[in-house]
C-alpha cells in the first residue's frame, strides 16, 4: 500500500546525497557534518550564501560550544547486537539495540534541538529571539543544552509535578522555568497550550514536535540517518523496528530517514514499523483503530487528548501523538499496528536491559523492548525475526 505523505513528512532537500568515500567529511563521526547533505539545516545555509566548509564550520563551532555545556558533542551512538538480552526473552531472530544514553543531555531530544539551531542560525534569526518549549524531561533538558550553547534565550513551560532534578539543571542552564498549572475547562497540555500562546507572540517554537515547527524532524532524522548506515554495515537487510511513542517525533523521524535511506540505495527495505504505547496513556493506537475503520485515516477527529495519562514510562505520557498522520501512514504501508504495552511489560523491560545490557536506559527508554514483549505475547511478530530497539534515555 502507498499513501500520500500526511502533513508532518518533511521530506530531503534538493540534490540530497549519501555520504560516500569520495564525500569530504564522509565518514565524520559528527553525524550533522557526515549527513550534512541530506539535511535542510544545510540547504537553507547554502541558500543563504554560505558554502559547504562554512556550514561545517558552524556545525563545529556550535558542536563545540555544545560539549563545553554538556561534557559531549554530538557524535554517532552504537547499533549494539544484544544477544543476551535476546536470549532472555527466547528472541532467536536477533536483537539489536540504538544506544542515545550517551547522546547530549541524554538522550535522542537534543539531536532534534542543535537541528533547530543549525537553522536559526542559517535564517539569521536575532540571537535574543526568545526560544520556547514545553516539556518537563529530556526535551527540555536537550532544549537548555543546545540554547545555552548558542547563547540564546529559551522559556521552559513545565508542569507543577516536574521532577525537582530536572527543574534544578535547567535553572543551571539558564532557562526561563514557567509552572503551568491546569485552567478550568483546558483540554489538552497546559504546558503546550502555554508555549503556543507565547509563539503567538513572537517567541520561536524550540519543541520536539513536528506540529509546532516541521524542521524539528531534520535534526531527528540523523538517528534514523545512522540507524540505516548501521543496518547496511551489519547486513541486516531487513527487520522489524519498536519505537516508543509519545509526541511521535522520534519514531517519525527515524521512519522519514529511514524511508530516505531506501530512496537512496542503502537499504533494500525499510524496517517495519511498530508504534509502541502504553495502556496508560494510548492515543495513537486509539486514532490508528479509527482510522483503519474510517474512509479517511489522518482525518483530525481521530487524535484528540487522553484522559488522565500514567506510566511508569513518563516520557511517553503526552496527551495528543502529535506527530501521528505519518506514523499511522507508515505502519498502513508496512502493514503494522501499534503496540500497547501493559505496565508490567514496561516495567519488565526496564529490568531486562538493567539485567542483560550495559545500558543506563530509564522506563521511558526501554518502552520499545516493552513493545516487543507485548508483540511477542500477541503473535504480531515471531521469536525467528529480527528486531530493532531504541533505548532512548537515560535513567537519571
Amino acid at each position: 500500500m502507498t499513501l500520500p505523505r500526511p502533513a508532518g513528512w518533511l521530506g530531503t532537500p534538493p540534490g540530497a546525497a549519501w555520504p560516500g568515500p569520495d564525500t569530504p567529511h564522509g565518514d565524520d563521526p559528527n553525524p550533522f557534518v557526515r549527513f550534512r547533505h541530506l539535511l535542510w539545516a544545510h540547504h537553507a545555509a547554502l541558500a543563504a550564501g554560505l558554502d559547504d566548509g562554512a556550514h561545517v564550520d558552524l556545525v563545529r563551532r556550535l558542536d563545540d560550544a555544545v560539549a563545553e555545556v554538556d561534557g559531549t558533542g554530538f557524535r554517532s551512538t552504537p547499533l549494539l547486537a544484544v544477544a543476551e538480552l535476546a536470549d532472555a526473552i527466547g528472541h532467536e531472530g536477533g536483537l539489536w539495540a540504538k544506544d542515545e544514553t550517551g547522546n547530549v543531555s541524554g538522550s535522542h531530544k537534543a539531536r532534534h534541538l542543535f537541528g533547530l539551531a543549525l537553522h536559526l542560525e542559517a535564517q539569521g534569526v536575532p540571537v535574543d529571539t526568545l526560544l520556547a518549549i514545553a516539556s518537563c524531561g529530556n526535551a527540555a533538558l536537550g532544549a537548555a543544552v543546545v540554547a545555552r550553547a548558542a547563547g540564546r534565550p529559551l522559556a521552559v513551560h513545565v508542569p507543577p509535578w516536574a521532577d525537582t532534578a530536572v527543574v534544578d539543571r535547567l535553572a543551571d542552564l539558564g532557562a526561563d522555568i514557567r509552572i503551568c498549572e491546569r485552567r478550568d475547562d483546558e483540554a489538552g497540555d497546559p504546558c503546550v497550550l502555554r508555549a503556543r500562546e507565547l509563539v503567538a507572540e513572537g517567541a520561536v517554537p524550540f519543541s520536539c514536535q513536528g506540529t509546532d515547527n516541521l524542521l524539528t524532524i531534520d535534526g531527528g532524522r540523523t538517528l534514523g540517518l545512522e540507524l540505516a548506515e548501521q543496518l547496511a554495515g551489519a547486513g541486516i537487510d531487513w527487520s522489524q523496528l519498536f519505537v516508543q511513542v509519545g509526541g511521535g517525533v522520534l519514531a517519525s523521524s527515524a521512519v522519514q530517514a529511514l524511508t530516505d535511506a531506501v530512496a537512496l540505495g542503502v537499504l533494500p527495505a525499510r524496517p517495519r514499523l511498530h508504534a509502541v504505547q502504553s495502556e496508560g496513556c494510548a492515543p495513537l493506537a486509539r486514532a490508528f483503530d479509527l482510522g483503519v475503520a474510517a474512509d479517511d485515516p489522518f482525518d483530525s477527529g481521530h487524535m484528540w487528548p487522553w484522559d488522565d495519562p500514567s506510566s511508569l514510562a513518563t516520557g511517553i505520557l503526552d496527551d495528543i501523538t502529535y506527530d501521528w498522520q505519518p506514523l499511522v501512514a507508515t505502519m498502513l504501508e508496512d502493514g503494522t499496528t501499534p503496540v500497547v504495552a501493559t505496565e508490567a511489560d514496561i516495567a519488565e523491560a526496564h529490568r531486562l536491559v538493567h539485567a542483560h545490557t550495559e545500558v543506563p536506559a530509564d522506563p521511558t527508554g526501554t518502552a520499545g523492548l516493552a513493545g516487543l514483549l507485548a508483540a511477542r505475547r500477541e503473535s504480531m511478530i515471531g521469536a525467528d525475526e529480527p528486531a530493532v530497539v531504541l533505548l532512548t534515555g537515560i535513567e537519571r
